[in-house]
């Protein structure tokens, strides 16, 4: 059964960054596509930022680009984002997910659809203070 594992938040002064890691088991963690999502009390799931299967492209939500960096590392079935020049605005609980086909990169119109995914983590918090 394929699981993901967020791990790497915190309570971050504004300015500040932040490492998250997703680390995945329970099928081949190279073969899927990934992304990170965040949500914020009272507000929908949004999308942040994905990444290819094999790790050459990356696609980011315009509020995060030059700010959030994805990265993975097959080798360790593992996906991080990091987080730099963190905003408050960036509070928000953040959830890594990986596409629900194999080998497959979605159209940049549908990578934030939450139904393209079918695995997701339990999220971390990440908290930023003014």
């Amino acid at each position: 059964q394929a699981q993901l594992v967020e791990s790497g938040g915190g309570l971050v002064q504004a300015g500040g960054s932040l490492r998250l890691s997703c680390a995945a088991s329970g099928r081949t963690f190279s073969s899927y596509s990934v992304s990170w999502f965040r949500q914020a009390p009272g507000k929908e799931r949004e999308f942040v930022a994905a990444i290819r299967w094999s790790g050459v492209n990356t696609y980011y939500a315009d509020s995060v680009k030059g700010r959030f960096t994805i990265s993975r590392d097959n080798a360790k079935s593992a996906a991080y984002l990091q987080l730099n020049n963190l905003k408050p605005e960036d509070t928000a609980v953040y959830y890594c997910a990986t596409d629900r086909r194999e080998r497959h990169w979605l159209p940049n119109r549908h990578v934030q659809t939450l139904s393209e995914y079918d695995v997701w983590g339990q999220g971390t918090q990440v908290t930023v203070s003014s």
